[in-house]
């Protein structure tokens, strides 16, 4: 493959889709120019038009509307997956099946079954097959685990975690698939999945989940009168359908350190995605919210009693991440949401071409990673079901 150019691919064209295809736009131009030659062949969706407007944007040869036209097609190595989460399973192992190298949107799948059952794919494959657990990329997050990781902040006492999102908030917004689906397939399998795997990423696994709550705020959408792009709304007919999902959900959860409370939303008006949370320690606090990514703000309890508090720091070559990852990469230039898709396409990159991991970004998580996160929060579905009893979570 050293002598071919590294055939790039990505399934699923929405807004998840062009990050994953931007991403891989911009991989070879951050950190050392490591990497063979890089082809950016095809984005496929079912929505041709869709499709075609990505593939032109992103500089991508051409698209496809059948996902079965990138696993027949040799001259593509690399392949995002960025559709619904009940396509995940079927599309995944065909392109395995074909020796294609995979890089997976969260949630895994849609159940625990189909998931355990890529995971056992993945064990089998001769290529390498990933799941996109994107903040992890962030390097304040990252920064905050470094904290947490070499005891700056102490052990852990209390984590406090919070998703919210509203692009579920209007009641005419169309029907679509993520609104269809069991309990804790809403917005606990879509954000609440982010929330949960940067709790862990951050404190260590956690141990159980009590106190669970899901509710459907609003009980029935109206169906679309055409394609359902992303969080986009569109023209909706007069029919509806029922919400079969969750479009809130909060729980309690136990570390092996510490305890914590996670809540996300799909309905919290005017926070169109707002991340934030916060990690206490015996030795100080730090907390980090998406809103304004290139910052966390920290606190240490030996700081002198007349100015305690929290303390703004901005991300730089210091931190996870930034040096060399960024055009620009000094304290204050800035970065967001969409670079850490470029980060986590990199290192993808680097372990699909044998980039030692001494020499590269941290790996990106397991499928078994990913079916470990789709057990936290079946868990928290299951205590939810049981009137907030705990329920344990299994280890990897």
């Amino acid at each position: 493959m050293s002598h071919t150019p590294l055939g790039i691919a990505v399934i699923g064209a929405g807004m998840a889709g062009k990050a994953h295809a931007n991403a891989y736009r911009q991989a070879t131009a951050v950190y050392a120019p490591t990497l063979p030659e890089v082809r950016l062949v095809s984005i496929c969706d079912l929505n041709g038009e869709v499709a075609a407007d990505a593939a032109a944007r992103f500089g991508y040869e051409r698209h496809d509307t059948d996902w079965r036209q990138i696993v027949a097609d040799p001259s593509i190595h690399v392949v995002s997956v960025v559709v619904a989460n009940f396509l995940h399973r079927e599309i995944v192992e065909a392109l395995l099946a074909a020796g294609k190298h995979v890089l997976c949107e969260k949630p895994l799948s849609d159940t625990i079954e189909d998931a355990e059952a890529m995971a056992e794919a993945a064990r089998n494959a001769s290529t390498v097959a990933r799941i996109g657990l994107t903040f992890r990329r962030s390097p304040g997050i990252a920064f905050i685990r470094d904290l947490v990781q070499t005891g700056r902040l102490g052990d852990v006492l209390h984590f406090s975690g919070r998703y919210w999102a509203d692009y579920g908030a209007h009641p005419d917004a169309p029907m679509s698939w993520r609104y269809q689906g069991p309990a804790g397939s809403g917005a606990l399998a879509d954000i609440g999945s982010h929330l949960s795997y940067v709790a862990e990423f951050v404190c260590g696994d956690i141990r159980s989940v009590s106190g669970a709550r899901l509710t459907t705020a609003i009980t029935e959408r109206p169906k679309p009168l055409g394609a359902v792009v992303g969080h986009t709304r569109g023209a909706v007919s007069t029919e509806t359908a029922p919400v079969e999902n969750d479009d809130y959900a909060g729980f309690t959860a136990e570390f092996e350190n510490g305890s914590g409370t996670l809540e996300v939303s799909r309905v919290a008006v005017a926070h169109p995605t707002s991340m934030f949370f916060e990690v206490f320690g015996t030795k100080g606090a730090a907390r980090w919210d998406q809103r304004n990514f290139a910052q966390v703000e920290v606190a240490f309890h030996d700081d002198p009693a007349d100015v305690i508090g929290y303390r703004t720091v901005q991300m730089g070559p210091t931190h996870p991440y930034v040096a060399g990852g960024l055009p620009i990469d000094a304290p204050g230039a800035g970065h967001g949401q969409n670079d850490q898709f470029v980060f986590q396409a990199r290192a993808f990159l680097d372990e699909v071409v044998g980039a030692p991991e001494s020499a590269s970004l941290p790996r990106c998580a397991s499928f078994e990673e990913g079916v470990r996160n789709m057990r936290l929060l079946d868990a928290v579905v299951r205590s939810h079901a049981a009137d907030g009893a705990a329920v344990d979570v299994p280890a990897l």
